[in-house]
């Protein structure tokens, strides 16, 4: 086909731009490999450099002959996960290579921190805490919600996906309490849904191509600027295998929602393969309540995403993607009704067109030097409808980022140097445009002193263009003493406040005024936890705490909504707790979190509104391999603090309960999910619509529990290929 002729063309001349010459008579080097782990010397251990492979002997020592120049090692040994390396053979004295294995987890899988961090290690060696959402839990929730990553992250503990926008069903993810423009979302490391996604950017994300998702919660601007003083979400994507793979995902519910998803992915070469997904969603309009409002706004969306992937074997690797997503949504009085308190109709609508390309490529330099460079460029388009109000936009981001990692002895250290655009303009309301240019420089520093602990340094300075320098450091320890793993953690960051806030996303920009010059956000956090394993039972405990100083706040005054920096702080404070049990073919996970978030403004303190003081969960699954799974949720959300509703101050705490079942049938799958099989809807309590219009514009109050009540979904799932 032409389109596979184009892709095919573009891969030979990725490859022959990256890779190396090798001449088929290359000199003979000596490499020595001592190989080792935490309680010593690793004998018969596995050590293999292209054509060359031997063992350990029982110093944990391995000697080859292998061709100059830079090569791929990979040793492997039964009970410990395998470790790959690029190493540099040099004619002369025998080179000398360390390598240091990690033990296989009993109950967590083998996962590697791929971007998140930046060092590329173990998730079990990283002093500072990542959060991995694994494949096998991506498809779980992909047959909840294959349409976006809502449910995914709502129900990971510590995080919530609070609703900003009930008329259009936009979401945003609040970390530790704290708002969700403080939360960085990013794809593969890289800015693909802009420098602020908004509340929509979750709802426009399949799960079909994530192969795993990582989260740091608390201050991370010393790792990503300035958008990350909540914490960080990385989607990253599926990577194609070697034969051929292709899958396709029909799903419909009772409140007439559809999805249709297909993910192809293979080989394009030897080196060379790609991923594509091409996803169609549909929901229509629901009035659950039967009062004349679409508690469910109807949309309609198609997303296209290509990837590329390269790699020669030798370390050096390259990934590219592009992105096209165009959706429209509607909401508002439903047809033929008018609202009660007006007497006439209220339409709300949103169009989104967005555009992103985005690159990684990594290569081995001198020694054990590797260089990346990562770039992306995003452009998002709105055009939304508020009643009267029309308001169309343009978000534009632009970023690069080059860095140089290394080794030496037991150090492992980062530097580079980032540049970020973030443009903003608003059509109908140019007053609210904005300009941010920020270059950074910043550096990491991972050290193992001893095989018990390690211990993490990183440090960032950003010059903006609009607040100044700021310089954000982060110190991370983890401790392993008599079966227990512990880790502290503590950071400071910035945040660039801009008009577009959860309120400006409900209600618009029209009714909004800027009391003066803002000031930059400063935050600050630190997180302790304790965690070990006790048989088929993994246990970990943290507790955790930020602090931002002057945040930006939105006052509801009478003449409409007015921002401003606070003359105060947002805190937080808490605890998570996270036990599971895995015992084939069952597992058990109990989690339960406790926040107290509050505000200061002046001499005014009250809870942050909307954050539940108290939440918990328990997820069973049993699974056969090959055959299917049956899985029971219940989640528990407690009380949360309402700002500006007509009929209460305080929410009412309720149960959802979730039900999946999935039977395959060799390469089709077929499944049933329950969502919300206790039908809590938040207009049982009270309607969602106000007496009167609020100052803001809005007709509705806050969602602070569900509003389409019990949702029965199911389909099916065709693989093709392996």
């Amino acid at each position: 086909m032409p389109g596979g002729a184009v892709v095919s063309g573009l891969a030979l001349a990725l490859s022959a731009l990256l890779a190396a010459p090798v001449a088929a008579d290359a000199p003979r080097a000596a490499l020595e490999v001592a190989v080792r782990s935490a309680d010593g010397p690793v004998a018969g251990a596995r050590v293999k450099v292209g054509d060359a492979e031997t063992t350990t002997d029982a110093a944990g020592v391995a000697r080859l002959e292998v061709p100059a120049g830079r090569l791929e090692l990979v040793v492997s040994r039964e009970g410990f996960v395998d470790t790959t390396l690029a190493v540099e053979a040099r004619l002369g004295a025998p080179v000398g290579v360390e390598v240091e294995l990690s033990p296989t987890p009993t109950h967590e899988e083998e996962v590697v921190v791929v971007a998140t961090t930046r060092s590329g290690r173990h998730l079990d060696d990283e002093p500072l805490r990542v959060e991995v959402l694994s494949r096998e839990e991506i498809e779980e929730k992909m047959l909840m919600t294959p349409g976006d990553v809502v449910m995914m992250l709502n129900e990971m503990g510590g995080m919530r996906v609070q609703a900003t926008a009930p008329s259009l069903g936009a979401a945003s993810v609040r970390v530790q309490g704290l708002r969700g423009r403080y939360t960085r979302l990013l794809s593969d490391g890289l800015p693909l849904h802009g420098a602020a996604p908004g509340g929509l950017g979750l709802m426009q994300v399949p799960p079909m191509d994530l192969g795993q998702v990582e989260v740091v919660k608390g201050v991370a601007s010393a790792l990503y600027g300035a958008g990350a003083l909540g914490g960080v979400v990385n989607l990253l994507s599926r990577r194609p295998d070697d034969e051929a793979d292709r899958e396709l995902l029909l799903n419909q519910s009772t409140r007439s929602a559809t999805d249709g998803v297909l993910w192809l992915s293979g080989p394009l070469g030897p080196r060379t393969g790609a991923t594509l997904l091409a996803s169609g969603h549909r929901q229509a309009e629901a009035d659950v309540d039967g009062d004349g409002w679409a508690d469910i706004a109807s949309y309609g969306r198609g997303v296209l995403r290509p990837r590329l992937f390269w790699q020669d074997g030798a370390g050096r690797s390259a990934f590219a993607t592009a992105g096209y997503t165009r959706e429209t949504r509607e909401g508002g009085t439903v047809e033929g009704r008018t609202l009660p308190a007006a007497g006439q109709p209220y339409h709300e609508a949103l169009d989104t067109t967005r555009l992103d390309a985005g690159l990684f490529v990594q290569s081995p330099v001198a020694g054990q030097l590797l260089a990346t460079l990562r770039a992306a460029a995003a452009t998002q388009a709105h055009d939304h409808q508020f009643g009267e109000n029309r308001e169309r936009d343009r978000h534009d981001t632009l970023f690069a980022e080059a860095a140089l990692r290394g080794s030496a002895g037991r150090h492992t250290w980062v530097v580079g140097a980032a540049i970020e655009h973030d443009a903003y303009a608003p059509t109908d309301l140019p007053q609210f445009a904005y300009t941010f240019t920020s270059p950074g420089l910043f550096a990491q520093d991972e050290f193992d002193p001893a095989p018990w602990l390690a211990l993490s340094a990183s440090a960032r300075v950003d010059f903006h263009s609009e607040y100044g320098t700021a310089f954000s450091p982060r110190l991370s320890a983890r401790v392993r003493a008599g079966g227990w793993t512990s880790r502290a953690s503590f950071g400071t960051g910035f945040h660039a406040p801009t008009p577009l806030t959860e309120e400006t996303e409900a209600a618009g920009l029209t009714s909004l005024t800027v009391a003066g010059p803002l000031v930059a956000e400063r935050g600050r956090s630190g997180s302790l936890d304790l965690g070990r394993d006790v048989g088929p039972v993994s246990l970990l405990a943290t507790l955790f705490a930020s602090r931002v100083d002057e945040p930006a706040l939105v006052d509801r005054t009478a003449d409409g909504l007015r921002l401003r920096n606070a003359d105060g702080r947002t805190s937080n404070s808490g605890l998570e707790f996270l036990a599971t049990l895995r015992r084939e073919p069952w597992s058990l996970t109990a989690s339960y979190t406790w926040v107290s978030a509050r505000e200061r403004d002046g001499a005014t303190e009250a809870e942050v509104a909307l954050t539940p003081e108290h939440s918990a969960g328990l997820v069973a699954m049993i699974e056969a391999h090959g055959k299917g799974r049956l899985g029971l949720e219940v989640y528990v959300t407690g009380r949360q603090r309402l700002d500006d509703d007509p009929y209460r101050t305080a929410s009412e705490p309720y149960v959802v309960v979730g039900l999946l079942a999935e039977r395959r049938f060799g390469r089709v799958s077929v499944f049933v999910n329950g969502e919300n099989l206790t039908d809590v809807r938040q207009t049982q309590w009270d309607p969602l619509l106000r007496p009167t219009r609020g100052v803001d514009g809005r007709w509705t109050v806050d969602a602070w529990a569900p509003l389409e009540g019990r949702v029965i979904n199911g389909g099916f799932r065709v693989r093709l290929g392996q």
